[in-house]
């Protein structure tokens, strides 16, 4: 007789894994979009320019991008609860400074720092799924935790442009605090461990040479830049739709908020239909009539060149495109950690590091450009085109990749 040995239960379920993961991951974006309807009112309370209060956006994305780097890695040897716990407590004293910013600069200086202190949360949460979950169980997270990011991001401009109209641009800092504070404590308190540390993994030679093999894995940057991709459409929206729309077209800081809705409705939709459709076909099978509506999308985004832009002709394209990308995230995410089991978190920090650069880029030079509409336009559909030829590349060259993993570097402690 044959004894049935059960497969070891995971240390967290999906469910807990994927309130973890988004609350986590959520940090970062709402502590961008949160803050988005407050940019010109911060022009005018600081006499400074719009310019300068651009930057306080790509400040936050630098921080965001480059810390990564190090969250990852450092989750991988010293653990994921602790290593997490360390950056939110950055990113409280991030938004400390920016709430008694006394200038513009000390502004910038503050969100980079909250950049700092977020950026574990992106990456360490896909690292925690990577720990516990693989292939399409994975994915389903991936989704989930879309579902339930699209709420916050949605309703974060809205709530964002209530507090400014009550209290002023430093009560949203006040609301942020208030955040971190509530995801730290909740964290220490639900949260397990799911990697044991593995000191030796972060000396510099091992961390290096890993980052290496990441860097020549041609699979890796393939899916690494779909994402990245679609990933940089939403920074540089986050950058310059608020001086499209309030600038550009004259909506006030509420209606802003409102408006902002259909952006993330349309994320929130497309998340919705993906669950819906994974389990018949698939999460990879979704990729690609995801980045074909993307690019649908940003070719009716041309109008506002053509046609004096109304919030309509901006925002129902907008909506078509975040609709897409919901579309593009979960499979191209599991399949970019998918081989790579030993240093989850390392390749979660170099995938997030190079989709945050992608996004830093755009808005970088969004920011310096005079037309915040043609740079809206030129950044959506520039992105878009670099995600649909990754795509393109990746299958073709790779499509077996997660049936046959490349070889992984081991670890002292493996040994």
């Amino acid at each position: 007789m044959v004894d049935v040995v059960a497969a070891p239960r995971p240390v967290m379920s999906i469910g807990r894994v994927s309130f973890f993961g988004a609350l986590l991951i959520a940090i970062g974006p709402i502590s961008m979009t949160l803050y988005s309807p407050a940019m010109t009112s911060i022009v005018e309370a600081m006499g400074t320019t719009e310019a300068m209060v651009k930057l306080t956006m790509t400040s936050y994305y630098a921080g965001f991008a480059f810390a990564q780097l190090l969250a990852g890695p450092i989750s991988d040897a010293l653990g994921r609860r602790g290593v997490t716990a360390g950056f939110i407590g950055l990113f409280l004293f991030g938004t400390l400074i920016c709430l008694v910013a006394p200038s513009v600069e000390i502004l910038i200086a503050g969100r980079v720092l909250q950049g700092l202190g977020a950026s574990a949360g992106a990456v360490i949460s896909r690292a925690v799924i990577r720990d516990v979950f693989e292939g399409d169980d994975s994915s389903r997270i991936m989704n989930l935790i879309g579902i339930i990011l699209a709420v916050g991001p949605a309703f974060a401009p809205t709530l964002g442009a209530l507090i400014l109209s009550f209290w002023g641009w430093q009560s949203t800092f006040v609301f942020m605090f208030l955040m971190g504070t509530a995801v730290l404590v909740a964290m220490l308190v639900g949260m397990r461990e799911t990697a044991p540390p593995d000191r030796p993994s972060f000396r510099l030679a091992p961390l290096l040479t890993n980052y290496g093999v990441l860097i020549r894995n041609r699979s890796f940057l393939a899916t690494t830049t779909v994402v990245a991709g679609a990933v940089g459409i939403f920074y540089a929206q986050s950058t310059l739709l608020p001086f499209v729309l309030m600038g550009r077209i004259g909506m006030s800081a509420g209606e802003f908020g409102i408006g902002m809705l259909l952006q993330w409705g349309g994320y929130f939709a497309g998340a919705i239909v993906v669950r819906r459709l994974m389990d018949r076909v698939g999460a990879m099978a979704l990729v690609l009539p995801g980045l074909l509506i993307v690019s649908l999308a940003s070719v009716l985004l041309l109008n506002t060149l053509i046609f004096t832009p109304s919030y309509l002709t901006v925002m129902l394209p907008i909506a078509l495109l975040t609709f897409g990308n919901a579309f593009v995230g979960p499979a191209m995410t599991t399949a970019t950690l998918a081989p790579f089991p030993r240093m989850a978190g390392t390749a979660s920090s170099l995938m997030g590091f190079l989709q945050m650069a992608a996004g830093l880029l755009v808005s970088t030079f969004a920011s310096l450009a005079s037309d915040p509409v043609l740079a809206l336009v030129a950044a959506s559909v520039g992105m878009s085109a670099m995600s649909c030829l990754a795509f393109t590349y990746y299958r073709l060259k790779f499509r077996r990749v997660e049936v046959n993993p490349p070889l992984i570097l081991r670890s002292p402690a493996d040994d």
